[in-house]
């Protein structure tokens, strides 16, 4: 599915509307999610025949499409599986039990089929359900005219802190030639450095959050200095929502073109499967790991591996800064020590470049011990190799198969 996103550009009576369908769409999920808590053995059928309900007993809930309340009521249920699957597989913490939606700066509704007219030109698009939206032009790069309109399949209204924006999800594989450079890469990722590869090259941390930090702190200043209740701390708040966006944007861009170039790079890219969620734990770090966005580069990178037909391969990340990647012997370091100097055999390197040869050693290990028939890796079909030599399952690999002993 490829989802392409232009901005909305209308009147404010329209942009009221769109937050009424949005407020609509959220009772909905949350009125599915109290049916669920309240009635035993319910599944996500039932949810989608409690929307006739919800639309026979409230007649505002009418305006909204039928299928928009079906897509709350499908939300509302992924909530409840990826519950039930925390649960099924013994994660540890908390297993994130479904929690009500409350009114937040971003929002969304989402249509299937139903509900919504696109123009022949592909730009402007008019909601037709009880809401009377009206037409909206689309601003943005993105070209609809190659795709046939039976290919969107769903149309979601996103409220973010600068507008309102609307998402087209098209039914379009997408695949992209790879041309082979004869390289393997492993990747260590950290705080001094974004990630270093294991041929030594390192790209700079941007660090957007702490260069931000001077605007966003004046922003907060103005938000509390405000009377609550008045227009001007909506104002205040809404500048605030911009300037936080802005950081996520830049983030989101940095990542993805980093992880694009990597994997055009490469023929196989080697990472560390690290449980960010936990390493925040570290009051003294979270700011600089949750600046860093390690999951979502993360993400890319799987998600590039997929269309370029790379593999990209996540290995336990247990001893890959101790050990050394010349004899394999244990060499204990703090953290401070961004050095590698091996006494056994006289090996120095820097750390990072030490950490990240022995996660591409790891992966290509863990390659070896897979069967014949199986030694060609999908993006989708990762194994990770543990230090004591066994294959176990990370998350981008849970349906894997598991080797023959």
């Amino acid at each position: 599915m490829l989802v392409f996103e232009a901005k909305l550009r209308g009147t404010d009576e329209q942009y009221a509307i769109l937050d009424e369908m949005i407020r609509t769409a959220r009772f909905v999920r949350n009125s599915c999610l109290r049916y669920w808590m309240d009635n035993i053995g319910v599944n996500k059928y039932d949810l989608n025949k409690y929307c006739r309900v919800l639309r026979e007993q409230f007649e505002w809930c009418k305006k909204l499409s039928a299928q928009a309340c079906q897509g709350s009521a499908e939300r509302a249920w992924s909530t409840i599986a990826r519950f039930f699957n925390n649960c099924k597989k013994k994660v540890p913490g908390k297993k994130g039990f479904p929690k009500f939606k409350k009114h937040q700066t971003h929002g969304s509704v989402e249509y299937k089929v139903d509900g919504w007219v696109l123009s022949d030109d592909r730009l402007t698009i008019t909601f037709r359900d009880g809401f009377k939206a009206g037409t909206f032009r689309m601003w943005g790069t993105r070209d609809l005219h190659f795709y046939q309109k039976e290919q969107i399949k769903r149309v979601r209204v996103v409220r973010r802190a600068d507008g309102y924006y609307i998402q087209f999800s098209i039914n379009q594989e997408r695949t992209e030639k790879h041309e082979p450079t004869n390289r393997m890469v492993g990747i260590d990722v950290g705080l001094n450095h974004f990630y270093t590869d294991s041929d030594g090259n390192k790209v700079e941390n941007p660090k957007f959050l702490r260069k931000a930090s001077k605007t966003l702190k004046r922003a907060h200043k103005r938000v509390s200095r405000k009377t609550k209740g008045s227009k001007n701390r909506l104002k205040a708040i809404k500048r605030l929502g911009k300037t936080h966006l802005k950081v996520s944007r830049r983030r989101k861009d940095f990542a993805v073109k980093t992880a694009r170039a990597l994997v055009q790079s490469a023929d196989l890219v080697a990472i560390e499967d690290l449980k960010v969620r936990n390493m925040v734990k570290n009051h003294h770090l979270a700011k600089s790991i949750s600046d860093a966005s390690w999951t979502l580069f993360r993400q890319w990178l799987e998600y590039f591996g997929k269309v370029f037909d790379v593999p990209v391969i996540a290995v336990a990340p247990d001893y890959t800064s101790q050990d050394c990647s010349n004899c394999g012997q244990l060499v204990k370091k703090t953290l401070s020590t961004r050095t590698h100097q091996c006494p056994h055999c006289g090996y120095i390197n820097d750390r990072d470049t030490n950490a990240a040869i022995n996660i591409l050693m790891k992966a290509l290990r863990g390659l070896a011990q897979l069967p014949s028939g199986r030694r060609k890796v999908t993006p989708g079909d990762e194994m990770t190799p543990c230090s004591c030599g066994e294959t176990q399952r990370s998350k981008v690999a849970r349906r894997a198969r598991k080797p023959h002993q």
